[in-house]
């Protein structure tokens, strides 16, 4: 027997439900995440990235809520197209607006933070593109 059968035809890749679900779930808990470290950490993380304590609790706060919400999307078997829609362009104008802050300077992060901006904007539009992907499939 081999394990080919899971990777197409009656697998998670080839059920688009099951994988846009797992994808809305992973975004959530790597934005929780992120989010609780944020809120955790914003002192450390200003001279770190040079976002400010303040600003990096907001943004932890936020991140958390948004967590809560994609995680809320995910719950059903089949998500709301509308919702999932939603998820996809919330996490497109994330990725939009953090190489903006990059940049133009916005957020007068160090040379850490704006590689640390830049690599979630790119974690933040793949997960854009797997649920946008696995929408499609479903």
């Amino acid at each position: 027997m081999t394990t080919t059968r899971s990777l197409n035809g009656t697998g998670i890749l080839a059920d688009g439900r099951r994988l846009l679900r797992l994808a809305l779930r992973l975004d959530a808990v790597v934005t929780g995440v992120n989010g609780l470290a944020y809120l955790a950490l914003a002192g450390p993380l200003e001279d770190l990235l040079g976002l400010g304590a303040g600003t990096g609790r907001a943004l932890g706060a936020f991140l958390l809520a948004y967590a809560a919400a994609v995680w809320a999307v995910s719950m059903p078997r089949e998500p709301r197209r509308t919702a999932v829609s939603a998820v996809i362009e919330v996490n497109l104008l994330w990725t939009v607006l953090s190489v903006a802050a990059v940049v133009t300077g916005w957020l007068s992060l160090t040379t850490a933070g704006a590689a640390w901006a830049i690599l979630q904007a790119l974690v933040v539009l793949g997960f854009a593109a797997l649920q946008f992907g696995a929408k499609r499939r479903s």
